[in-house]
This record gives C-alpha cells, structure tokens and sequence, in this order.
C-alpha cells in the first residue's frame, strides 16, 4: 500500500495526481535553484506541480512544467534540481532500463530553502486506475461501517 503523503505547514504545494497515474517506489530530495521572485511565490503558495516531470539532460536534473507564479517572467520555465551526481546516475539509469519516469510530488520550504520530493513511478494503465478507485472505495466504506459500529 503506497504511503500518504500529507500536507505540513511546510508544504507548499502536492502533486495529488502522481498517485493515482503512477505506482511510485523510492523517494529523494533535491534542492531547487530558483530566482528571488519565484521563492517569494512558493511562500506565499502560488505553485503548482500538476503535469510537471523530471528530466536527466547532460548529467543534470531539471524540473519542467511546474507553475510557480511569477510578476515578471516564465511562470513555467525549466527549473534545475541540486543532486549528488551519484544520484543523478541512479536515476537516469533506472529511468532509461527500466521505463521508470521521475515525478515530482511535493515542494516545502526548510530552513528557509524551497525542496522537492521527487519519485520513480512506473504510469498505471486504465484498468490499474479502475483499480485504485475501487479499493479506495471500499476502503471509505469500511471506515464509514467501522465508525457507525463506534
């Protein structure tokens, strides 16, 4: 069963769609090189992930078609990922071998320093997305049924 992801003060924006299109494995963080305006925007929370992905170009990570919104500028230009290079190898690898893509699920301030979550996840099928609901279903009902009997 996929772990929940939930929203901490910290948080600043969630990819809620990733669950459901991908089955995300492994977890990293990465740090964000961004401009005055656009850490401004992510504290306020004008930021979103939906559609975005991860790139591997040249050895480098890139973090394309996040909105962060912005007065001045590109609200969804490519954005670089601070990682280890160990990492970057890491992912690119499964990435290219596997068919895995990386997906960004959640950006958060710490220390003062917007991060992002970032996941391999392999896309689900039709019939997979079917799935997830019908169980998501049923479990809403055993709650409903369990704190009826309470």
């Amino acid at each position: 069963m996929p772990k929940k992801r939930k929203k901490s003060p910290n948080t600043k924006a969630l990819n809620k769609k990733a669950g459901f299109n991908y089955e995300l494995s492994e977890d990293l963080e990465a740090g964000l090189v961004l401009t005055g305006l656009e850490i401004k925007s992510i504290r306020i929370g004008k930021v979103n992930l939906t559609g975005s992905h991860v790139k591997i170009i040249n050895e480098e990570a890139w973090l394309l078609g996040a909105k962060i919104e912005v007065s001045e500028g590109d609200p969804t230009r490519t954005r670089k990922l601070l990682l280890h290079k160990e990492q970057i190898k890491r992912l690119m690898g499964q990435s290219q071998e596997k068919g895995l893509s990386v997906i960004p699920l959640k950006i958060f301030l710490k220390k003062g320093r917007a991060k992002v979550i970032i996941s391999l996840g392999k896309g689900k099928k039709l019939w997979d997305k079917r799935e997830s609901i019908k169980r998501k279903d049923l479990n809403r009902e055993q709650e409903r049924a369990g704190s009826l009997r309470n």
